[in-house]
């Protein structure tokens, strides 16, 4: 691949934006290991509400506790979207081992959250999914993934089949238009130390996230923001019942028995916040660069136009509170197009 400038690149991004319709976006989220997976999605449904973007499709790509499918449902349901796909990862050996969020019981309640999906296999099998979505779409797609980095890695190896004759790197390479992650943690010091963080290291993902960042034919920006912009307290003013509220009530009890408004950092809306608005006001431009990555190590950020491809993206100084709000009075907006909200 030619060598571009990163001035040049975002350029070409802005005149694609200006150029076509609203992005449409996958949603790759390991729902239950944390709730800001919940308050990304919420965000992502808030943006649709206010037509920036489009949802293709969602994937719950853990397998241990196999029930983040379920909520990801109820939540699709709850902003009236229950057409919208869901894929899951249904090898029940890989992921998050611990039901962190009442998932099995949420999940179960369809009588409360109206949700079809209850456990993995309900829903279609995360790459079957991807692929299929993927063939369909006549423009491009933001990947973002706000946890595990297996089912993208399972994408791109994939063989044609009867869904498409193209390879799994083909698909990604002609419908996807980049991959925005929240990883990387932590990993552009000054001190060049090596760390690792839960998305790209934890439950077996370290090898899936080596072999996408060598092999991944697309822009790929990660995402350092949202440590200290804490979220969920907002969630007190919606309807009880819902499932934004409990899902963030019953996590937030299993960790230490806090509550709504103890809140939780908002790492997953900041990477939602990036793929939908750039920059905006809370998050600094993108710098190019590579990510040096040992799975056994871990990985540190290095600035450089040398590089091609992968891009990190911090939040700006002296946001905290400002973004917090923000982010707080999406999450907290009444869905536009739910009959599931008029029965909570």
């Amino acid at each position: 691949m030619a060598r571009m400038t990163l001035a040049v690149f975002l350029n070409l991004l802005l005149l694609l934006r200006v150029a076509g319709d609203r992005p449409r976006v996958i949603f790759d989220s390991d729902m239950g290991s944390d709730c800001d997976d919940v308050g990304a999605l919420a965000l992502l449904h808030a943006y649709a509400d206010e037509r920036l973007v489009e949802i293709a499709g969602c994937v719950f790509s853990s397998g241990k506790v196999p029930y983040g499918a379920g909520i990801i449902d109820a939540i699709n349901v709850y902003y009236g979207r229950a057409d919208i796909p869901v894929g899951a990862c249904h090898d029940l050996t890989f992921g998050d081992p611990v039901d962190k969020m009442s998932a099995e019981k949420l999940a179960r309640d369809q009588a409360a959250f109206g949700n079809r999906i209850v456990h993995n296999h309900d829903a279609e099998e995360q790459v079957r999914m991807l692929r299929r979505v993927l063939a369909a779409e006549e423009g491009r797609v933001v990947y973002i993934t706000v946890g595990h980095t297996k089912a993208l890695h399972d994408l791109l190896v994939s063989e044609p089949d009867e869904i498409s004759p193209l390879t799994g790197a083909e698909l990604i390479q002609q419908k996807v238009s980049r991959w925005v992650a929240l990883g990387a943690l932590r990993s552009s010091n000054p001190e060049g130390r090596w760390t690792q963080d839960w998305n790209f290291f934890r439950n077996g993902t370290a090898g899936y996230t080596d072999h996408l960042l060598d092999h991944l034919p697309v822009p790929m920006f990660f995402i350092d923001a949202g440590s200290e912009v804490m979220t969920g307290g907002s969630l007190q003013d919606t309807p009880p019942g819902n499932i934004l509220r409990t899902a963030y009530r019953d996590w937030l009890w299993w960790h230490g028995q806090r509550t709504l408004d103890d809140q939780r950092p908002s790492w997953d809306l900041a990477a939602v916040y990036y793929a939908v608005k750039e920059e905006g006001d809370f998050l600094s431009m993108p710098r190019l660069g590579q990510l040096d990555f040992e799975p056994d190590k871990g990985c540190r950020w290095r600035d450089g136009e040398q590089w091609t491809n992968q891009y990190m993206v911090e939040e700006k100084i002296g946001v905290r509170e400002s973004f917090a709000d923000y982010l707080n009075a999406l999450i907290a907006r009444s869905p536009r197009h739910s009959p599931a909200h008029e029965n909570n």
